[in-house]
């Protein structure tokens, strides 16, 4: 153990080594598009990390201006991104993403796509010089209501989420850029979204094993850089901590009977479940105690002084015998290793890419449903969105829907959202004459929106139906197109359809 001299506090030791490796474990977010003085500060302090997000993304060029700056500070920094595709961009947050993200991935099941899709998305952020990305979700989508991951799921067959879980892992790190599969130990088969509050998981172990488990396993298989930790409760693994929390989670489970040897990550330490019952200080010290190695915090505004709290505590837990040193230079250790493991496969992904490849995923996701002599439509019409409040780790910022394509197919296409008990009666009123295309997000999760499409569908049968989330409800409508997501390419290529294109 190291000592001090009488005196010495946290807050003043910035330069011993104790300090640097609390620093090393954290991978704080920043607001702006060009680095703040205190971020490039503490990169020469020892901050090895930096998270991404959509409020720091302007275009490819000033992302690549953005990464340049750190490395200026820190050569070998983790930048890291929430870039899954589909529903949940950052890269294209204010256009919609290029890439369709995991359900329509596992609906096409072809894992030679997804490989190619993943290697795409990471020759994209490689070449804006990001390394880690908190992708992809190996969760089995067990629980159609689920409020957080739905589309998010390669789906709902254990095996099928294993197999495009490993493919894109493959595929991601082709390029370069580490894969980080999340949210172990799994967060399909909950009810509630753990940036609220805290999510519990009642299964049996053996279903768990036989479930859950099976995706991280293929990960862990493919050689996954790292695995992003869950907030959840689940009492059959361990009574008394969430997943994030917990020993016998991360160590026993994770480490000791998977044989997992990566970069273990916290998601975002800021959010409820974690936020509002521990608080982000004392979670941080028991999770990096419970073999967490990255303290990932900043989805919401993050600045120094939340940085150097987080600092604070770690060291003065390590002081107080509380969180042992060499549990923390163990984890910062990690966080070099994942750093070095970048840098040597930082050429690999710039070649010269397949920028369609997204695009022909996501007319291959489609599913069609409706009467086989339906005609493409020829004059331009009214889409109604109804349009359900969005999770945050979708946000609201990023457009999805068909309107945008169908405009530029059809000229004079107009649009307009509606939620609520009289969603139906406003669309039609706003529709006037024209051709209605509805377009749902989880129509079986939202009573009002399947109310909606009644009315929809009672006055006006020839209604097009788009489902952009889990098409969970029975098709309805003159034509239903299941997109399978809400990326933008996922909208351009039932637009296609639509239009006959």
């Amino acid at each position: 153990m190291t000592t001090f001299a009488s005196g010495t506090t946290a807050s003043s030791s910035g330069g011993d080594g104790l300090s640097r490796d609390a620093l090393t474990v954290l991978q704080p977010g920043f607001p702006g598009t060009t680095a703040p003085d205190w971020l490039l500060r503490r990169l020469g302090e020892g901050l090895a990390s930096v998270g991404l997000f959509g409020r720091n993304i302007a275009s490819a060029e000033q992302l690549s201006a953005l990464t340049a700056q750190l490395r200026a500070e820190r050569e070998d920094v983790l930048v890291a991104i929430d870039e899954e595709g589909g529903d949940v961009t950052r890269l294209e947050v204010r256009t919609g993403s290029s890439f369709p993200g995991n359900n329509a991935l596992g609906a096409v099941d072809d894992v030679e796509l997804t490989r190619d899709v993943a290697a795409e998305l990471g020759r994209r952020l490689a070449a804006c010089g990001v390394n880690l990305n908190w992708a992809p979700s190996a969760d089995v989508n067990s629980n159609p209501a689920n409020p957080v991951i739905g589309v998010r799921s390669f789906g709902a067959d254990t095996r099928l989420a294993a197999r495009h879980t490993a493919a894109y892992v493959t595929g991601l790190q082709s390029a370069g850029v580490a894969a980080c599969t999340k949210h172990f130990p799994g967060h399909g088969d909950t009810a509630v979204d753990s940036h609220h509050a805290l999510p519990r998981i009642d299964a049996q172990g053996e279903v768990l094993g036989e479930r859950e488990l099976v995706p991280f396993r293929a990960a862990i298989a493919a050689g996954t850089r790292a695995v992003m930790s869950a907030h959840i409760l689940v009492p059959a693994l361990d009574p008394d901590r969430p997943a994030t929390l917990s020993r016998r989670i991360l160590t026993d489970l994770l480490r000791g009977e998977l044989g997992y040897d990566g970069l273990i990550v916290t998601d975002g330490m800021e959010m409820r479940a974690i936020a509002g019952t521990y608080g982000i200080e004392r979670g941080s010290v028991l999770a990096v105690a419970a073999g967490a190695d990255a303290i990932c915090v900043g989805g919401g505004l993050c600045d120094d002084e939340t940085v150097r709290r987080l600092r604070d505590a770690l060291v003065a837990a390590v002081r107080s015998g509380e969180l042992p040193e060499e549990r923390l230079a163990d984890a910062a250790e990690r966080v070099r290793a994942l750093a070095r493991w970048t840098a040597a496969a930082g050429s690999a992904g710039q070649d010269a890419g397949d920028s369609e490849v997204g695009l022909r995923a996501a007319r291959r996701a489609l599913r069609i449903t409706g009467a086989p002599d339906f005609t493409p439509l020829t004059e331009a019409p009214y889409v109604a969105a109804l349009t359900p409040v969005a999770n945050i780790a979708v946000g609201a910022e990023t457009p999805w829907g068909v309107a945008a394509e169908l405009s530029r197919l059809l000229p004079g296409t107009e649009t307009g959202s509606f939620s609520g008990e009289d969603a139906g009666q406003h669309a039609l009123a706003a529709a006037g004459g024209r051709r209605v295309v509805a377009v749902v997000r989880d129509e079986h999760r939202h009573p009002w929106m399947a109310a909606a499409l009644d009315t929809l569908l009672a006055a006006r049968p020839d209604t097009v139906v788009v489902e952009m989330g889990l098409p969970q409800a029975t098709p309805r409508g003159a034509l239903h197109i299941a997109t399978h997501g809400a990326a933008r390419v996922c909208g351009r290529a039932a637009a296609e359809v639509v239009a006959g294109a």
